[in-house]
């Protein structure tokens, strides 16, 4: 009976363990794995509603282990409530020069995780809209199968409490 309680706990204690309460926004999207074109975008709205906190802004990149490059580019293009845009223009590497993957890796799968922005406040409250887009040279994409936003908090909002 308690090996049977603590197998039914113990998915609970790992998500409680998972959960650390940083996470601001966090939401993936599927691209095509079999190619995804630079006109195709992800896109992910985020409402914001607190001006005054600081955050760190990642994007999380799934690729398959048969993808091609060992980087990508992604434009990330960003519209803010009042309707102003910005874009920036990210690199970010998947694998070392060996071919070694650098995220953690699950099956045929592997997951990676970079910062775009770091210790920034959200300018106005309301909606921002955050497109990715592939910035490669190619005209697909093969084997990239999810693009993720992250916005956590940062841990300077510690220092202005």
């Amino acid at each position: 009976m308690k090996k049977r309680l603590a197998l039914l706990l113990l998915p609970l204690a790992l998500c409680l363990a998972a959960c650390d309460g940083t996470v601001y926004y966090a939401e993936y999207e599927d691209v095509d794995e079999k190619g995804w074109l630079p006109t195709d975008s992800v896109a992910f709205d985020v409402d914001v509603e607190d001006t005054n906190l600081i955050f760190n802004f990642l994007v999380e990149v799934r690729n398959t282990v048969s993808y091609p490059y060992s980087n990508t580019f992604l434009f990330i293009n960003t519209t803010f409530p009042d309707g102003s845009m910005a874009r920036d223009t990210m690199e970010y590497p998947l694998a070392d020069p060996t071919g070694e993957w650098f995220g953690k890796r699950s099956g045929r799968y592997v997951d990676t995780r970079y910062f775009f922005r770091r210790n920034v406040r959200f300018p106005m409250q309301g909606n921002y809209h955050f497109a990715i887009t592939n910035g490669m040279r190619d005209s697909a994409i093969v084997g990239l199968s999810h693009i993720g936003l992250r916005i956590e908090y940062s841990n300077m909002n510690e220092h202005y409490e």
